[in-house]
């Protein structure tokens, strides 16, 4: 089966990224977050690489492929994201890999620390089952979603941004008759109250 994981990013340049952390940690250090918390996610998704063959993308804003690749490297694909609101890049993400035959596919974002191997290994092992899996945010979001088809009910209709939308999604699910599996809910990063939750992380990465 050809597994594919997805993860959303954007090149770490100041002014330009996690500005909501530009009033704590000022441009640079913002941008700086961002690189660190990208590497971090793709380290974990290349654990994962080691035990079962998936196929690893970055869809990027912001920079170029060469930027990208000088960044994180020449192995993985870089794929650069559609315009358009969050719905409506994950929908072309998901119907991109489809169309390449890729038969399960889950994306992720970068900005939930705590993402690891159990949890990336168990979401593409429910899509065996399951029309979709997805991991719920501590903030009324969600920081995982996994498909083995395309579904595009699943991303129309939704309040990005808020904290209503794992509910709205999980009501989409439901009246479509999806079938789901739920991971653990987790802690994203958007904001300066948030940093506790990487330093807590980068505290244990170290160790």
């Amino acid at each position: 089966m050809s597994e594919t994981l997805i993860i959303f990013s954007r090149y770490p340049e100041p002014g330009l990224t996690k500005t909501r952390m530009i009033p704590a940690l000022g441009a640079a250090g913002a941008a700086q977050l961002q690189r660190e918390m990208t590497e971090h996610t793709l380290n974990t998704a290349k654990s994962v690489q080691s035990s079962r063959n998936i196929t690893i993308e970055i869809h990027f804003a912001g920079g170029n492929k060469q930027l990208m690749r000088e960044w994180l490297g020449k192995d993985i694909q870089y794929i650069p994201q559609v315009a358009g609101d969050l719905g409506h890049k994950m929908q072309s993400a998901f119907e991109r890999a489809f169309s390449l035959n890729h038969q399960r596919v889950v994306t992720i974002g970068i900005d939930c620390p705590d993402i690891d191997s159990v949890i990336l290994n168990k979401a593409f092992d429910s899509l065996q089952t399951q029309d979709l899996v997805l991991g719920s945010a501590e903030d009324g979001g969600y920081y995982l979603i996994g498909l083995n088809r395309s579904i595009p009910q699943l991303f129309q209709s939704i309040d990005w941004g808020t904290e209503r939308v794992f509910n709205q999604t999980k009501d989409i699910a439901d009246r479509i008759n999806l079938s789901l599996h739920k991971l653990p809910t987790l802690s994203d990063i958007d904001r300066p109250e948030d940093l506790a939750i990487w330093q807590r992380s980068s505290r244990r990465k170290l160790r």
